[in-house]
C-alpha cells in the first residue's frame, strides 16, 4: 500500500478525502470531531444536532464517544439526534430494527434525553408515511437543522436509504431498496428473502441541508464505489457522488477503501511523485499490464506512451528498472516458506475453514517441509450453519443411541428442544444456546476433518472461541483484553517461529478484521515484554488475492497440491454448495473462489515473465 499522509487531503479527489491507516484511527478522529461540536455548543449554551448512521462503519466512532462520556465526561446534554433510516415494516423491538441497534449501541450509554432523539418509525401505517415523514422534516426544521451528519456508504454508492437513481432533492420518504442493498444486509436478518423490501429515509435533499457532512469507508470492497464517488462525475447512479455539492462534506477512509484512487495506484499521474523502491515497482508492474508484455520486455517507448517520462530520467535507463523489478519479483517466489530447518507455525483461522480456503495448499507444504504445524480456530463459525444441518446431526444422535441401545435420557430432550425452537424460530431471530451448540460441534468437526487432510495433528489444533464472537448474531461485541489475553497466552504457549494471520478484511462481518486487530495487539504486548516477536504473513483468499506489486511471498502449488486442498475445503460441508453467508457478489463456492484465485495469481506470474507455476498461494509480511 501506497502510503499517504492523514493530515493532507488526497490528491485527485473532488471532495475532500482523508486516508487513514486504519478504520480506528478514522473512528477516533471522527469521534473527536464530534466531540469538539459538542464541547463547542455546550460552552455557548445551545444544542448540537445531528445525524446519525447504523451499522458497522459507524460502530467504532459510537464507541469512541462513549468512552469519552465515561472518562472525560462529555455532555451529550444538549445532543438532539436524527437518524438517518429505519427498515419499514420492522417493529422497534425486531433484532434489526435500528432504534434498537442505537440504543443498544449508543443511546443507552451517553445522557442524551430520550425526548431529543428521532428516529423514523417503521410501523407506521401505509396511509400515514408521508405525514410521518413530513413531521420528521418539520421536527428537524424546528430545532435549526442538521449540525452534521455522519454518513456510511454501500457498494451501490448510496446513502442513507438513497438508492442509484432516485432524486438529488428528494426529502425524507419511503423508498424501495435495491438489490445489492437487501444482498448487502442479508447477514443481518440470516438469509436474504428476510430483508425488507422497502426503508424509511432521509432524501439526498435532507442529508446535503446539514452544515457539515462527513462519510466515511473501511474495507476493499468499498474502495470502487469510494472511486467514483469523490472522482467520477456526479451522477444519480452514485448517490454519494452528489457531496462535492457541498461546501464542507469530508470523506474519511482507510487505507483499504482507497486502494482504488488514483493518488494510490497511479500517482504518478497526478504530477511528480518520490519514486520509492516500491512505487517503482508498482509502476513497472502497472506497465506491464497496460502494454500486455512481460518484464523483461520492456522499452523506453513503454514508458514515455505511459507518462512515465521521470521515472526514466530518475532512475532509468528502462531495461535497468525492468530487471530490478524482475529481481524483486524472483525474489518472492519461495518453496518452502518456513525454512529449510524444522520450525513451529502458528496459523490463526477466524472462521473454522479459512485456513485450508486461503492458504490450504501452503498448510500441506509446511507439513511436507515437517515443521510442526498448528491452527488456531478463533471463532465457532456457528452462525453460519443452516437449521437443516442442525436438526438433521440431532436427530442422528438420537437415532445412534436409540440404533446401540446407549443409555441417554437427555437426547431425546436435545432433540425435542432443537426442533421447538427451530419451528418458533422468526426470520431474522437469533437461535436458541442448544441449536448453537450443535453448530459449533458442526463447524468444529469439519475443522478437524479438513486440518486432517492437510496432515496436521489433532493435538495442534486449538479451538479458541474469542469472546467478542460469542453473541449468537451477526452483531459481535468490541475486542476485549480477554480476546488479546487469549491470543498472547497461545502465542506464547506454541512459542512459533511463524505466525499466519487473515489479512482479508473484505470479510462483510468484519470478523477477519476484529481478529487480526486482537493478534496484532498480542503481538506487540510480547513485543514489548520481551524485545522480539515471530514472522507474520498475511493471506488472503476468501474474499480477494493480494496485488501482484504487494506480495512479499508466492508459495507455487502444484496440480496435487490444489487437488488435495479443495478436498480439505469440501471437508467443511455445511458451507459447500450453498453457504449461508457467501458475501456479496460472488455466487462462487469458496472452493472455486480459492482455485480461481491461486490459478490466477499463477498467471499473473507468468505474464510478466517469470517462471509458470500452475497455481500459487500469496502472502504479505506484516510490518506493524
Amino acid at each position: 500500500m501506497i502510503q499517504i499522509q492523514p493530515a493532507q487531503p488526497i490528491p485527485g479527489t473532488k471532495v475532500p478525502c482523508f486516508a487513514f491507516a486504519s478504520n480506528a484511527d478514522v473512528a477516533r478522529h471522527v469521534a473527536q470531531t464530534i466531540a469538539n461540536i459538542i464541547r463547542e455548543r455546550n460552552a455557548i449554551g445551545q444544542n448540537a444536532v445531528l445525524g446519525l448512521p447504523t451499522g458497522s462503519t459507524p460502530i467504532g466512532v459510537y464507541r469512541e464517544l462513549i468512552r469519552m462520556h465515561r472518562e472525560e465526561r462529555l455532555d451529550f446534554s444538549r445532543v438532539l439526534t436524527f437518524n438517518l433510516d429505519e427498515y419499514y415494516g420492522i417493529g422497534p423491538d425486531r433484532l434489526q430494527s435500528y432504534r434498537r441497534w442505537m440504543a443498544g449501541n449508543f443511546f443507552d450509554h451517553v445522557n442524551i434525553p430520550p425526548h431529543h432523539v428521532y428516529i423514523l418509525d417503521g410501523t407506521v401505517a401505509p396511509e400515514d408515511v408521508e405525514e410521518h415523514c413530513r413531521q420528521f422534516e418539520a421536527e428537524m426544521r424546528r430545532v435549526g437543522g442538521l449540525d452534521t451528519v455522519l454518513l456510511g456508504v454501500g457498494r451501490n454508492g448510496h446513502i442513507g436509504f438513497n438508492e442509484p437513481f432516485g432524486e438529488r432533492h428528494s426529502r425524507t420518504r419511503l423508498v424501495t431498496l435495491d438489490p445489492v442493498t437487501r444482498k448487502d444486509a442479508a447477514s443481518d436478518f440470516f438469509h436474504e428473502e428476510n430483508v425488507p423490501t422497502q426503508a424509511l429515509t432521509m432524501g439526498i435533499g435532507t442529508i446535503l441541508e446539514a452544515r457539515r457532512v462527513i462519510l466515511m469507508a473501511f474495507g476493499e470492497h468499498k474502495a470502487q464505489i469510494i472511486r467514483e464517488a469523490v472522482e467520477g462525475p456526479a451522477t444519480d447512479a452514485v448517490p454519494a457522488s452528489y457531496l462535492r455539492e457541498h461546501p464542507a462534506a469530508t470523506v474519511f477512509v482507510d487505507e483499504a477503501a482507497a486502494a482504488e484512487l488514483t493518488a494510490v495506484v497511479t500517482p504518478w499521474m497526478l504530477g511528480g511523485v518520490e519514486w520509492t523502491a516500491d512505487l517503482i515497482k508498482r509502476a513497472v508492474l502497472w506497465l506491464c499490464e497496460r502494454t500486455g508484455k512481460a518484464l523483461l520486455k520492456l522499452d523506453g517507448d513503454d514508458f514515455r506512451a505511459h507518462g512515465l517520462h521521470q521515472l526514466l530520467r530518475n532512475h532509468g535507463p528502462a531495461p535497468r528498472v525492468a530487471h530490478r523489478v524482475f529481481r524483486r519479483m524472483l525474489d518472492t517466489i519461495e518453496y518452502k516458506p518456513a525454512g529449510r530447518e524444522p520450525r513451529r507455525a502458528l496459523i490463526f483461522s477466524p472462521h473454522p475453514d479459512d485456513d485450508v480456503i486461503s492458504m490450504g495448499g501452503t498448510v500441506i507444504r509446511l507439513v511436507e517441509d515437517s515443521h510442526e504445524v498448528h491452527v488456531a480456530y478463533m471463532t465457532s463459525g456457528n452462525i453460519a450453519v443452516f437449521d437443516h444441518d442442525a436438526l438433521t446431526l440431532a436427530d442422528l444422535v438420537t437415532e445412534l443411541n436409540r440404533q446401540f441401545g446407549i443409555d441417554d435420557r437427555k437426547t431425546p430432550e436435545l432433540e425435542s428442544q432443537v426442533v421447538q425452537s427451530l419451528a418458533s424460530k422468526g426470520p431474522g431471530e437469533p437461535d436458541h444456546e442448544a441449536v448453537l451448540k450443535i453448530k459449533t460441534l458442526i463447524r468444529w468437526s469439519e475443522a478437524k476433518a479438513a486440518a486432517g487432510v492437510c496432515g496436521c495433528k489433532e493435538e495442534h489444533l486449538h479451538f479458541i472461541d474469542l469472546p467478542f464472537y460469542r453473541t449468537g448474531t451477526i452483531a459481535k461485541k468490541p475486542i476485549s483484553e480477554d480476546d488479546v489475553r487469549i491470543v498472547r497466552e497461545l502465542i506464547e504457549q506454541v512459542g512459533p517461529h511463524q505466525v499466519y494471520v487473515a489479512g482479508d478484511l473484505s470479510d462483510p462481518h468484519g470478523t477477519h478484521r476484529v481478529c487480526a486487530d486482537a493478534i496484532f495487539r498480542a503481538l506487540r504486548q510480547i513485543e514489548a515484554a520481551t524485545g522480539g516477536r515471530p514472522e507474520v504473513l498475511l493471506y488472503r483468499g476468501a474474499w480477494q488475492e493480494w496485488p501482484l506489486d504487494e506480495i512479499d511471498v508466492a508459495v507455487p502449488l502444484s496440480p496435487g497440491d490444489l487437488r488435495l486442498k479443495k478436498q480439505a475445503i469440501f471437508r467443511h460441508e455445511s458451507q459447500k454448495d450453498s453457504a449461508l453467508f457467501p458475501g456479496p457478489d460472488d455466487p462462487r463456492e469458496f472452493w472455486k473462489r480459492a482455485e480461481d484465485r491461486n490459478r490466477a495469481t499463477a498467471d499473473h506470474y507468468n505474464r510478466i515473465g517469470l517462471p509458470e507455476y500452475y497455481a500459487m498461494e500469496a502472502f504479505v509480511r506484516w510490518r506493524g
